[in-house]
């Protein structure tokens, strides 16, 4: 069985259908395989990452292939890391909701990072509120608290940071 790499593959261009086709036939192309993405349209952007296996012996040619593809996609490839062992660290994970302004990511990451936790996933957005004539910024994170961390102080700290910058956060683990 040939030595196999991961890649991270980060991908932007103008949205249009078939770039996630002509995506998969490069990587397929090649003998790779598509283990996990994140593809979305972010302002008439098409953005994602993809992680995708190949062959030792492939790489290089991969990388020439989807050089091919600027002009509809432009694609970096960043070398993958090996799957961590599975840890005992807790998840914690909670949605954020309130008026829309300048901050509110930097505030929350903040907090998470005096407390060493670690994001796993942060998806957001922004939307019209008509009720209250603004737009209303809405998030979920799902993060990994480490063993030793103190919990309940991360709590407190995300509900004082909820009341400072005048926003709900709803813990669920």
């Amino acid at each position: 069985m040939p030595n196999v790499s991961s890649l991270v593959l980060t991908v932007v261009g103008d949205d249009r259908a078939g770039l996630v086709t002509a995506l998969a036939e490069v990587v397929s192309a090649h003998g790779g395989n598509w283990e996990h993405s994140q593809l979305a349209e972010l302002a008439g952007t098409f953005a994602g990452i993809v992680v995708v296996s190949v062959p030792d012996d492939r790489v290089a040619a991969l990388r020439e292939s989807l050089d091919l593809l600027d002009g509809m996609l432009k694609v970096t490839v960043h070398a993958g890391a090996a799957e961590p062992a599975p840890d005992e660290r807790a998840q914690l994970t909670f949605g954020v909701l309130g008026n829309d302004h300048p901050g509110i990511v930097r505030d929350i990451s903040a907090v998470l990072s005096r407390h060493l936790i670690s994001i796993d996933d942060f998806s957001s957005e922004t939307r019209n509120a008509p009720m209250a004539g603004g737009r209303l910024f809405e998030a979920r994170v799902v993060a990994r608290v480490p063993q030793d961390a103190d919990l309940a102080a991360v709590r407190a700290d995300l509900e004082e940071l909820a009341a400072e910058i005048m926003v709900e956060i709803s813990l669920t683990s």
